[in-house]
């Protein structure tokens, strides 16, 4: 990590991480940012451990996108290479095994909201604002935007929020199928970690083989897709936590998933 930390990374026993863009004012999304949640991504694919992660920020805003004064520094060669690793990056975070959570607060726009795109859940605050504003520059969403966002709201609306380059209130991402829940900013951080824990609480085989079902079989042919959800049913079957669910739902208590 770079001196101090542009992104910490918390861990927490029950298996919540969180992750913290700290770059401000903004976040702007420079080399040593991108590179520093870069090796944070790698951190949290071999965390066998992890159940959920929450993406947030430190200060009023999730992400003001690309670091524009940077950018205009670089060769049209350095720009291609920047653009290719923020997209790798963003794809990182979006195949952790585990979900994720975008605590949006501020801005998120451009590469910004590329980021949130990238997580599997989002949820906003009522002061949020978010948007895919490339065109207004003369170039395109590079990280993700132009095929995260119609995968998740169609391509009709995602045409839209491209074509038009505006800055969505939270409301109106709501309604857009973007945000998956609205808050006031001063519950932001804790309903995300509400959410966190409730999914770590369920049965971490489970929840892992669900993404990968979700994930995997949303481009494939419906049978195709629905063998590979048996495949990833049957991974559940022998372990023990299969066995703990039952026991517990029997006894009438909580039950204590271990992950095996």
């Amino acid at each position: 990590m770079s001196d101090p930390e542009l992104v910490r990374l918390e861990t927490r026993e029950n298996g919540v991480r969180i992750l913290t863009l700290d770059r401000p004012p903004v976040n702007a999304l420079g080399r040593e940012l991108v590179r520093d949640l870069r090796r944070a991504c790698e951190r949290l694919l071999g965390d066998e451990r992890a159940r959920c992660l929450v993406v947030r920020s430190a200060g009023k805003h999730f992400s003001g996108g690309a670091d524009l004064k940077e950018r205009q520094g670089m060769s049209l060669d350095e720009v291609r290479e920047f653009v290719q690793s923020l997209q790798a990056t963003f794809t990182s975070l979006a195949g952790l095994p585990f979900p994720t959570i975008a605590a949006v607060r501020g801005a998120a726009v451009g590469g910004g909201c590329e980021l949130a795109l990238a997580s599997d859940l989002r949820i906003l605050a009522e002061d949020a604002t978010m948007g895919l504003r490339e065109v207004a520059l003369a170039i395109l969403p590079g990280a993700g935007g132009t095929q995260r966002l119609p995968r998740l709201i169609g391509p009709a609306r995602a045409k839209r929020w491209i074509f038009t380059a505006h800055a969505h209130s939270a409301r109106e991402a709501l309604a857009d199928g973007v945000a998956d829940r609205i808050v006031p900013a001063m519950d932001l951080d804790g309903e995300a970690l509400r959410w966190a824990e409730t999914i770590a609480s369920h049965g971490p085989v489970a929840i892992r083989l669900a993404k990968k079902a979700i994930d995997g079989g949303a481009d494939l042919p419906l049978p195709e897709a629905l063998r590979l959800e048996w495949d990833c049913y049957l991974g559940t079957l022998e372990t023990e936590d299969r066995v703990e669910g039952l026991r517990a739902f029997s006894e009438k208590r909580p039950p204590r998933y271990e992950g095996r």
